[in-house]
């Protein structure tokens, strides 16, 4: 009988820079295939991963307009990890936390099936949401997260998007920034 080869893949490559400035868009990733499956072998896995990113800096390093960007949210489960690389790093910034309420959420955000997602379907209008900013989205050069909405008008609407769904997205209110978050983790959510 034949040998039965599986597929074999390199490494993934480093993170791409994000596609566009100025916009919500995404980095890639890209491994390529070493060996082909034969004779019913393991077939290949998927060649490319995207993650989402902004790029708040022009080609010509002008910073690009603020109001344009949506706040990029993500669960607060996700900061853990950042925190311990963050540690390690040493030079860290302290970072803040802003509490926004909730006005209006889509529809998408309650069909978000993948477990990544799920914190979504806890979205509720009306509800207080948490969002931390800390490295690496605090600028370095603002000292703060886009979309975080300081500079904004009391009782102004601002706009924000889930990362992993761009169905899911809203306008919130920005009630106060404060040192320390203290919401539920359900309702804790990081800028991206």
């Amino acid at each position: 009988a034949l040998p039965v080869i599986s597929c074999v893949v390199s490494q993934w490559s480093v993170w791409s820079g994000c596609a566009e400035p100025c916009k919500t868009t995404y980095r890639v990733r890209r491994r390529h295939v070493i060996q082909e499956p034969r004779n019913g072998g393991e077939p290949c896995p998927p060649l490319e991963e995207r993650a989402g990113c902004v790029e708040y800096w022009s080609q010509h390093g002008a910073e690009c307009k603020q109001s344009l960007i949506p706040a990029l949210i993500t669960t607060g489960g996700f900061g853990k990890a950042r925190k311990k690389r963050a540690a390690a790093d040493g030079n860290e910034r302290a970072g803040y936390c802003v509490e926004f309420q909730l006005v209006a959420i889509t529809q998408g955000c309650l069909h978000s099936h993948r477990s990544y997602t799920h914190w979504m379907r806890y979205l509720r209008e009306g509800h207080t949401v948490c969002v931390e900013c800390q490295h690496p989205a605090l600028d370095s050069r603002s000292l703060h997260c886009y979309g975080d909405g300081s500079g904004s008008k009391k009782n102004q609407l601002l706009h924000w998007q889930a990362v992993g769904n761009p169905q899911c997205r809203g306008t919130w209110k920005r009630i106060r920034q404060l040192d320390t978050c203290s919401c539920p983790s359900v309702h804790s959510f990081l800028f991206i």
